[in-house]
């Protein structure tokens, strides 16, 4: 869906580096496949420095997050293709946050670490790799990117 205009090149790159935000958080859900897969690992690495970042200052994701959404996806002087896969990157981190928070406090305590808990890990890393790669890919051909549910709430949000 392209009918808030066209995108250059520069605005496509803009569109994709919002991304890496729920890349990087969702590497806490990444240990179980990459015990099964170390290989894998090697994928990741460019993540590994915004990772040691995220973790070394205090709330900077919090901060990082804030500074997307108000610098970024309230600022109207941004093409609105910018502003668009901007937000959905912070909704796709906003699942990502609310999953950490019903797996930490609701299923953990029940599953403990077996098979089933490893099995959702594992998808949801896998499913939040899948929604970035789509995302990413369209944003790079100059498309909007329609993950069901998700891209309505971020057209809400997105004037």
């Amino acid at each position: 869906m392209n009918w808030r205009g066209s995108t250059n090149p520069t605005d496509r790159i803009f569109a994709c580096l919002p991304y890496v935000l729920p890349l990087v958080y969702s590497l806490s859900f990444s240990g179980p496949l990459f015990a099964q897969l170390p290989e894998l690992q090697i994928l990741f690495i460019p993540l590994m420095p915004i990772l040691a970042l995220y973790q070394t200052i205090p709330f900077a994701s919090l901060i990082v997050f804030f500074a997307l959404f108000m610098l970024v996806v309230r600022n109207e002087n941004i093409n609105h293709f910018i502003r668009f896969n901007t937000m959905q990157a912070i909704m796709i981190d906003i699942v990502l946050i609310l999953c950490s928070v019903v797996v930490g406090f609701m299923l953990e305590p029940i599953l403990g670490s077996g098979l089933l808990l490893q099995t959702l890990f594992n998808v949801i890393f896998l499913g939040t790799i899948a929604a970035v790669a789509y995302a990413v890919v369209q944003s790079v051909l100059g498309r909007y990117a329609e993950i069901p549910t998700l891209s309505d709430a971020v057209y809400m949000q997105v004037r």
